[in-house]
């Protein structure tokens, strides 16, 4: 599949008004991407849990309009209108036009709320960027019309086609978007163990998983709620040039194929070993960077440091995994989630600000709220 799939033919159902909303959550990665091409194609293949309670809930209006010379819309975010936000959209409308040449038609209003503090390295754009593609991507599956679903697909394929698609916008938006709309894990880029795998869009893991990381839960320890000092766009250009980059692309080629057998194989051990290796190498290549910054704040350490010396005192199979933030998503199976829940509440909670965390769980991806039209 290429670009050009997406590319609709002329829409016959014209729409003069409507509104459609879609909750979309966040996801952590468990083999991390960092660094990308141009148009937000990654240089080497990530995959994810899927979150349930960290999400983006976003509804977008839309009303004809006679003026088709420019992008019209407003952005509101826990209803206060947002205008810091209209540069990020109007550069994803701009990316996005060719695949969605209704935009200029119509005047939007986009009001969107997140379950969990904005721009702390919980993904929010991840979230935010796939509850807006879902969004528009319900507007064109209305003015294609119930008998004229897509140019690409049979109509009886189409719900495929709109989650590939509203992927593949998402990626356009902020990268790691595309791999929030479906659960409870997706790889995003092109990888050979992977069948239909693409770095256009993500896809569901489509590999047997062991019962061992069925309803595996992540409590997102709340280290440090404010702005993050360095973006995640400007950290992924620093990869241009960075000299162990090639080599770091590799070994995340190298680890999407382990933590396949590790996820048929249910070896929580392996698991442990390779997402945290992870994590610590995402902030190692930030650090090695030029120039070079650190986002983990001291008790990011800290509560590493406890985790390891639990684990090490009780046999736990808790492990933890870092976004591009200083906040800790701790890992953890079912089974063990009463003493963990415990241990964070007792051991952790004092680590974080104003002892704030989530708890949190593998989810199974975004879902349509309400269809006004």
């Amino acid at each position: 599949m290429t670009e050009n799939n997406f590319i609709p033919k002329p829409y016959t159902n014209p729409i003069e008004k409507g509104a459609f909303t879609w909750s979309s959550p966040s996801n952590i990665a468990l083999v991390k991407y960092w660094g990308k091409k141009k148009d937000q194609i990654p240089e080497n293949p990530s995959i994810s849990f899927t979150l349930n309670n960290c999400k983006t809930t976003t509804t977008l209006s839309f009303s004809k309009k006679a003026d088709k010379e420019a992008f019209s819309f407003e952005v509101y975010l826990d209803g206060e209108k947002k205008e810091s936000f209209k540069s990020k959209i109007e550069t994803f409308f701009n990316r996005v036009e060719v695949y969605l040449p209704f935009l200029k038609a119509y005047h939007f209003k986009i009001e969107t709320s997140n379950t969990f503090p904005h721009s702390s390295g919980i993904a929010s754009s991840a979230s935010g960027m796939s509850a807006l593609a879902l969004c528009l991507m319900s507007v064109e599956k209305a003015l294609m019309g119930a008998n004229d679903a897509s140019s690409a697909v049979e109509y009886s394929q189409y719900e495929t086609y709109f989650i590939q698609k509203a992927s593949f916008l998402a990626r356009l938006g902020s990268g790691s978007a595309c791999r929030s709309l479906e659960g409870d894990l997706v790889v995003w880029g092109q990888h050979e163990s992977i069948e239909g795998s693409s770095d256009l869009f993500g896809v569901k893991f489509p590999h047997q998983v062991h019962e061992a990381f069925k309803n595996y839960h992540d409590t997102i320890l709340l280290v440090d709620k404010g702005e993050k000092v360095v973006s995640s766009t400007v950290g992924h250009n620093l990869m241009h040039g960075h000299p162990f980059a090639q080599e770091r692309f590799k070994q995340a080629d190298k680890n999407l194929k382990t933590i396949t057998e590790i996820l048929k194989s249910g070896d929580l051990d392996a698991f442990i070993a390779l997402v945290e290796s992870e994590a610590l190498t995402l902030h190692a290549m930030m650090m090695t960077s030029m120039p070079y910054f650190i986002l983990m704040k001291p008790n990011t350490l800290e509560i590493i440091n406890k985790i390891w010396a639990f684990r090490a005192e009780t046999g736990s199979k808790v492990c933890f995994t870092l976004d591009a933030g200083a906040n800790v998503h701790v890992l953890y199976p079912e089974h063990e989630a009463e003493t963990v829940k415990t241990f964070i509440e007792t051991e952790l909670a004092d680590f974080c600000q104003n002892k704030q965390f989530i708890h949190d769980a593998v989810g199974i991806g975004a879902c349509q709220l309400i269809n006004n039209n």
